[in-house]
């Protein structure tokens, strides 16, 4: 049952990126929201986390910002809501739907909330290290949807980087150390 019903929030999801009022074009999908609920299922045991807990919230987590460009600044918050109307709209259960939306409000880095269970961690690291493994997608949403020079988009790209590497918890940014070396070392070779 829960793997066709992933299947529907898939659906929802992906076709909202595929909108044309989606701003961030449908890239978003494809190199940003199936990477984080793939790394999210890799980090689940890590973690503790229950994997269908972190892939629907991984699936979920920047569904705001998609659906609508004005809730893309605190897409934190707006995000539990729409996830809520989704799942109780598949009848999942409440203590699944309240896992989620306690998930997806706490996935950013730039805005400081307590993560509070084992699937909050694992999908704000899960968004962070896929930031860090998908460099081409922030240089795209830099230089093409944000509309950067050169050298503010390289500047922004790293930050951003930054900020995703501070939000890691240890264990994972061993995983990917010298992805993120190599990403800041192209970044600044200007």
């Amino acid at each position: 049952m829960a793997h066709g019903l992933i299947q529907e929030i898939e659906k929802i999801v992906e076709d909202a990126c595929a909108a044309d009022t989606n701003i961030f074009g449908y890239g978003i999908w494809t190199h940003h929201i199936t990477q984080v609920a793939e790394q999210a299922k890799k980090l689940a045991p890590l973690f503790g986390a229950d994997p269908e807990i972190v892939e629907i919230a991984a699936l979920l987590h920047d569904y705001a910002s998609v659906k609508d460009e004005v809730l893309y600044e605190e897409h934190h918050v707006h995000g539990p809501i729409e996830a809520e109307h989704i799942l109780k709209r598949l009848d999942y259960p409440l203590d699944t739907i309240e896992a989620v939306k306690h998930a997806i409000a706490a996935h950013r880095a730039s805005v400081q909330v307590q993560r509070r269970s084992p699937e909050a961690e694992c999908l704000a690291n899960a968004d962070a290290m896929t930031h860090i493994l998908n460099v081409p997608s922030l240089m795209h949403l830099a230089y093409v949807q944000h509309g950067m020079g050169i050298d503010e988009g390289a500047a922004w790209v790293k930050a951003k980087l930054e900020r995703s590497w501070a939000k890691l918890q240890p264990e994972v940014q061993t995983l990917i150390t010298e992805t993120y070396d190599a990403a800041l070392k192209t970044l600044s070779a200007s």
